[in-house]
């Protein structure tokens, strides 16, 4: 059973950064497909980021409202993904979660269903 834990959400001015981490465990997994989702009350889930990992290899898939701002990278053992928020707006203020699904082979990871989810950590920009 594959276990994701989020941390580093937290509150900031606009403008500011803040740094989110997913922990991924419990997985045997050749490929993974490992994303970032955020929603508030009344909007949609939206996608943030999606990430194919396969051994060393990882590919990364950003929606285009925080391209060029957000940064995805993972550590040396490969069970931590991080993402850093740079340049932060109001309206990135939402619950950010880590999802998760496996992956044989090659495929889109935003096309995919996930099947395993942290429990949110709050991100808070103001003004």
């Amino acid at each position: 059973q594959v276990r994701l834990a989020e941390s580093g959400g937290g509150s900031v001015e606009a403008g500011g950064s803040l740094t989110l981490s997913c922990e991924a465990s419990g997985y045997n997994y050749r490929g993974l497909c490992i994303a970032w989702f955020r929603q508030t009350p009344g909007k949609e889930r939206e996608g943030v980021a999606f990430v194919h990992s396969s051994g060393a290899i990882y590919t990364v898939d950003y929606s285009d409202s925080v391209r060029g701002r957000f940064t995805i990278s993972r550590d040396n053992a490969k069970n931590k993904l991080s993402m850093q928020m740079n340049g932060l707006k109001s309206e990135d203020t939402a619950t950010y979660t880590c999802a998760a699904v496996p992956l044989q082979g090659s495929g889109w990871c935003r096309e995919k269903q996930y099947v395993y989810w942290g429990q949110g950590t709050q991100v808070t920009v103001s003004s």
